[in-house]
């Protein structure tokens, strides 16, 4: 059974630091790119950040650059978002997206509210 499980969302004031965790498991994880997605009210989803099967391979939306760090531990079949300097239009549902050729699995989401 496939489980793709986020956690670590929450309220943080603007200029705070949150890290969220994606554990997956039922697939082979470390072949798996790993991308981590968000939605706001009204909004369409969005990539945030994306990293590939080896990590050799990151990339980031422009508006999360330099203050978002995606990495993966294939031990723990868990990828990870580091957000600091978070503002309040990171404000969304952030999603954790695990793809492989033909194979896509989404988590259920974990809330992240940046406000003061």
């Amino acid at each position: 059974q496939v489980r793709v499980v986020e956690s670590g969302g929450g309220l943080v004031q603007p200029g705070g630091s949150l890290r969220l965790s994606c554990a997956a498991s039922g697939f082979t994880f470390s072949m798996y790119g790993l991308n981590w997605y968000r939605q706001a009210p009204g909004k369409e989803r969005e990539l945030v950040a994306g990293i590939s099967s080896t990590s050799v391979r990151i990339n980031y939306a422009d508006s999360v650059k330099g203050r978002f760090t995606i990495f993966r531990d294939n031990a723990k079949n868990t990828v990870y978002l580091q957000m600091n300097s978070l503002k309040p239009e990171d404000t969304a549902v952030y999603y954790c997206n695990a793809n492989y050729l033909w194979n896509e699995y989404w988590g259920q989401g974990t809330q992240v509210t940046v406000s003061s």
